[in-house]
């Protein structure tokens, strides 16, 4: 199977190089700017044309506000597949724009060049099967990927795209806290990387609710239930709640201005 990836910046870069990697396609890319393609060790195809033209799916990996320049030459190929990775342009503003019948919008996050992004799928009403199973394997070549209802878009952004950040952030606190404790920053941030993965790892094996992991690691009078009700008292889980509507509901408000511009 061809791809190609128009646009080849962080995201659209980690994503090609996962693609190539895999050996299971032919890649194609292009990048207005040919330089960022060649740093991460791609040849640039010579026009936006010519990569559209190579490829049986076409991912769009460039920034929301540059794809409306480029909506009238990719409808020109509307016989072509193609992944939408633009934040806050819903499939209606691409089906309208770009009149395909297969068209998958996928939503990864940062972990993509680790190869362990979480990317979200929505389809077209009208993609086939054949398409929807190549998104999903395409998907799951740079890491786990869940077929979502597009309405869910925005929850998902709240929890894992933003959600990545916040993980970052809670990780970087406790390190702060363990360097307070005595410990230097680097090291205190591995302890904490570390468990963070050893925590999700006993959650993916055990398939418990975290809730009853946790208590288990709370002993009468102990030191981890000082911890918890320090957590509790200075409303953690309300702090992360509000983090993720925000994040969705920001999410929201763009797709919204999206489709209000639909027919600019």
């Amino acid at each position: 199977m061809d791809i190609s990836v128009i646009g080849c910046g962080n995201m659209g870069g980690a994503i090609a190089s996962a693609l190539r990697d895999s050996g299971k396609y032919t890649l194609h890319v292009y990048d207005s700017d040919k330089s960022k393609a060649e740093k991460k060790g791609f040849t640039c195809t010579a026009s936006l044309e010519e990569a559209i033209k190579a490829a049986d799916i076409v991912i769009l990996a460039v920034k929301p506000q540059v794809v409306t320049a480029l909506y009238d030459t990719l409808s020109e190929y509307n016989d072509k597949s193609y992944i939408s990775i633009l934040a806050g342009v819903p499939l209606e503003v691409l089906e309208y724009k770009i009149d395909a019948d297969n068209i998958a919008r996928f939503m990864p996050n940062l972990a993509a060049g680790a190869r362990q992004a979480v990317t979200a799928i929505a389809l077209s009403k009208s993609a086939d099967e054949s398409f929807s199973k190549a998104a999903f394997e395409i998907a799951s070549a740079f890491g786990s990927a869940f077929l979502l209802d597009e309405a869910l878009f925005p929850a998902f952004i709240g929890l894992s795209g933003s959600g990545i950040a916040f993980a970052l952030q809670f990780i970087h606190a406790m390190s702060m806290a363990g360097v307070e404790e005595g410990l230097p920053y680097p090291e205190a941030l591995a302890i904490a990387a570390d468990t963070m993965l050893s925590a999700c790892s006993l959650l993916k094996q055990t398939k418990a609710n975290p809730v009853e992991l946790a208590s288990r690691v709370c002993s009468a009078g102990g030191t981890t239930i000082k911890g918890m009700n320090a957590l509790s008292a200075n409303s953690f889980d309300h702090a992360v709640i509000e983090a993720v509507k925000a994040a969705s509901l920001r999410s929201r408000e763009l797709e919204h201005i999206a489709l209000e511009r639909k027919n600019d």
